[in-house]
Parts: C-alpha cells; structure tokens; sequence
C-alpha cells in the first residue's frame, strides 16, 4: 500500500515534464539539457565550454519533431559471470514520420556509455633516477566506456553547437573538474586519458558502423569489453540533418555480476572480515597442496 502511494506521488510530480514531449520521443523540451544529467555548475569547473546559447524554458506544450526514433536493443541487460568474455549489442530502429521525407541527408549517432566515475589523472616525472606521481588532475565524472557509431565522418554531421549541448564526441565524455585545477594546462592530462582508453578499447569512435535504409531504418552493432563494470550503462540514439539534433532517444542496459561471482563479489564489500578469512584459507590450503605435491615427485 505504502509503495503504491509513492509511486502515485512520483508519477504526479514527473508527469507535466513527461508529457511535454512529443510521443516517442525524449528530445528534451531544454535543448541544453542533452540526455545526461550535467554536474551542478556551483561545485565544479567544466572541462570545455558550453555552446554559450541561453537556455529555452520548457513550455506545457512542445511541438513535436518532424521525424522521430523508435528504437530497441538486442539485449536490454548483460550478466558478468566467471566465463563472462564481452557482449555484442544490437541497436536497431526507424524513423517514425508523418510527412514525406525532408530533403538533404540524414544521419544517425548511437552512443552507449558506463556510468561515471570520479578519478585522478597523474603526470610521472623522473626525479633522481625514479618515476614518481608529481602534478594531477581531477576529474569528477568519466564514464569507464563510451563508444560512438555513426552513419558518416562525425565531423561532417554534428555541428559543434549541438556536440557541446549533447556531448556526443569523445573530447566531451569527461564531465568536469572535482575542484579548481591545480595545473594551469589541462588539456595534456584530459588528452592522454581519452588516448590510453582508446588505446585499450575503453574508448570508441567507431565511424561508418550505422547503416541507413532508405532513410527510414537503421542497426549496428557495439561491443562491450570483458571487463566492464557493473552499473546502469546509458544508450542514446540522435537523429540529425544539416548537422543539428532533431530527435534523441535513450534506454538503459543494466550490467550485473550474477552466479558465483556476484556472490564473491558482494561477499567482499558486506562481509570483509569473512571474506578475508576465507581467501587466507584458500591460500593456506594451496599452499599445502603444493607442498605436498613437490614432496610425492621427490620420493617418486
């Protein structure tokens, strides 16, 4: 009973903001807004500026676009299990239109990002002959993956206007600054993290890898690495001609640790005292066997 009346009050106060949209559709009626909730600007220091334009208040009424996604997923959720070596997820859809088809070219970007982590980017320098940590950065959200797939060259269909309003392109995943900088140049620091996750995967522009039928219906495929990290990934599909958004749609894609690895992996954040206990043990214990079985190859 209780759950039933808190839903009814959420359901309440999101309702005006939900139904300002078109249906189908989640093209914010703030076209600044973007898909991603943006670190408060009070607590932070961005990374880049924003496209300077004002912000456009949200009316009762928003008309809705021309052309708009409908879209799903091949697999709305991924279980991380012991044998777990990666994931393909499909991404396919259409263009819901009720007019005839606009002239000039359309596009389609699909990007699917992991949740955001606060971390620090180190720059080494040899002192005395030794490698240390010296200068730092502070970064206060970059997701751990995020992967772009386009239908052409992404410098030739998104305008710089709606990438910074969006943040679609890889300079812009990272957030903002956790704190005012302690460099004065930080364009080095964010410069080499995006090269060392695109060097391992973790970052991906992957131009070309949407097909386009007909204007109407498209898919491509994005794989997601082994080590992924559990938490709700967020896909977002843009709609765009003449380099300006004209549709946007997201969906969530829930990655978990099931099985035996969950359990280990819960047991260590609930229980670390037990789970301490038990890894000594299984050393302890392979320890012994090790023993023992170089023992028995000597006599033989």
């Amino acid at each position: 009973m209780m759950r039933a009346v808190v839903l009814s009050l959420i359901l309440s106060l999101t309702a005006p903001a939900a139904f300002a949209q078109g249906a189908g559709s989640t093209m914010p009626a703030d076209p600044d807004a973007g898909l991603i909730p943006q670190v408060p600007a009070t607590d932070t220091w961005l990374l880049f500026p924003d496209s300077g334009s004002r912000a456009v208040p949200a009316t009762d009424e928003v008309e809705a676009p021309p052309e708009q996604v409908v879209a799903g997923l091949s697999n709305s959720s991924v279980a991380i299990t012991t044998s777990f070596d990666g994931s393909d997820i499909l991404i396919y859809g259409a263009v819901k239109r009720e007019t005839p088809i606009p002239g000039g070219p359309l596009d389609v970007i699909v990007t699917i990002e992991a949740p955001s982590q606060p971390l620090t980017i180190w720059q080494k320098q040899r002192r005395a002959g030794i490698w240390i940590n010296t200068d730092r950065v502070d970064v206060g959200a970059a997701p751990s993956f995020y992967a772009v797939a386009t239908t052409r060259p992404l410098d030739q269909i998104l305008s710089s206007d709606w990438d910074n309003r969006y943040r679609i392109s890889l300079p812009l995943v990272l957030r903002a600054f956790a704190g005012a900088p302690e460099v004065t140049d930080t364009l080095p620091y964010t410069e080499a993290l995006i090269r060392l996750r695109e060097q391992n995967g973790h970052y991906r522009l992957e131009e070309g890898a949407v097909t386009l039928v007909e204007d109407t219906l498209f898919r491509t495929d994005i794989r997601l690495p082994a080590n992924l990290i559990e938490g709700d990934y967020r896909a977002r599909i843009f709609l765009l001609r003449e380099g300006a958004v004209i549709d946007a749609y997201g969906a969530a894609i829930e990655v978990r640790k099931v099985g035996l690895e969950r359990w280990l992996y819960r047991l260590a954040f609930d229980q670390p005292l037990l789970y301490g206990l038990m890894s000594l043990a299984v050393a302890v214990f392979a320890g012994w066997g090790a023993s023992a079985a170089f023992r028995k190859l000597r006599r033989a």
